[in-house]
């Protein structure tokens, strides 16, 4: 057995392959493969940077410790969820294609027999695989029926890249996910999703109005605010003034001092009282704004 390396360990396995017969898996199998080697290309990864095993409904691939983890997760990040994309707007519902990923990191000895393939050895590799044969990522595809694949990573690598916030990698969109396996408690983060990612900021929406029917001060009743981008025509010479009854009069003895502002139009008190139109103490108002009244 070669001595153990450390390896960027990624993982890929198809949704309900095994529910497909034998021409659509083969399909299937192909458009994997294609699916990695752009996904690779795109992060920059050489073919001697790389070792593959194929799994059937699946892909092991190891790549070289000189492989930026950022890079390859903005990769994984984009390109994989396109070209699920384009595959799935032209397939048939037989060959609609759903992924699992897992991005792990660790040491990983390569045990090559004569006449075989594949021999991979590591606690790290194994625990990567329990990850990706989890319940917990594999509901959370089943709850994604909008997108075309789910991404974990290890602790490792969380730890290493993602909680770090490079560009293009937003540890936001990362949920902990506790995975319990057969020897323990596998830690986890599973990426939001592109609904997640591509989410626009909410609305500003105007706070709506009370029960009590009042109406904000910034929206009068009786006129239409004007179109945006509409002149309005000019105001109307004002007409002559008018009296009016005042409504209630206050009467105070001696020489009170009132201290306060004065009030025009709707005002909302901040104790909760509401006084509506404009307040006179004492005397008369013309429609002007002048208010005549005594002074003792």
């Amino acid at each position: 057995m070669r001595e153990p390396v450390n390896r960027t360990i990624l993982l890929l396995d198809i949704e309900r392959f095994s529910r497909r017969d034998d021409v659509v898996q083969v399909v299937l199998r192909r458009t994997l493969n294609k699916i990695v080697d752009q996904t690779l290309e795109a992060a920059g990864v050489e073919a001697t940077q790389q070792y593959r095993e194929d799994r059937g409904d699946g892909l092991i691939v190891l790549l070289s410790g000189d492989v930026a983890k950022t890079v390859l997760l903005r990769s994984l990040l984009t390109a994989v969820p396109d070209l699920l994309h384009e595959h799935n707007l032209l397939a048939s519902d037989s060959a609609q294609m759903r992924l699992r990923i897992v991005l792990a990191a660790g040491e990983v000895a390569h045990d090559p027999h004569a006449g075989t393939t594949g021999g991979l050895v590591g606690h790290d590799l194994n625990q990567a695989c329990r990850l990706l044969d989890a319940d917990v990522l594999r509901s959370a595809l089943a709850a994604r029926q909008d997108e075309h694949c789910v991404l974990a990573v290890s602790a490792p690598v969380y730890e290493g890249v993602v909680r770090h916030g490079h560009r293009g990698v937003r540890p936001e969109l990362f949920r902990q996910a506790d995975v319990t396996v057969k020897d323990g408690v596998l830690p986890a983060w599973i990426h939001r999703g592109a609904a997640a990612d591509g989410m626009p900021a909410p609305a500003t929406t105007p706070d709506p109005e009370p029960a009590s029917g009042r109406v904000r001060a910034s929206e009068p009743t009786g006129a239409p605010a004007p179109s945006a981008g509409k002149r309005t025509s000019a105001a109307a010479p004002p007409s002559a003034p008018q009296e009016r009854s005042a409504g209630a009069v206050f009467n105070f003895g001696g020489n009170p001092v009132i201290h306060g502002s004065l009030v025009g139009g709707d005002q909302y008190g901040v104790s909760g009282g509401h006084v509506s139109g404009d307040v006179v103490l004492g005397g008369t108002r013309t429609e002007e704004g002048t208010s005549r009244g005594s002074q003792s």
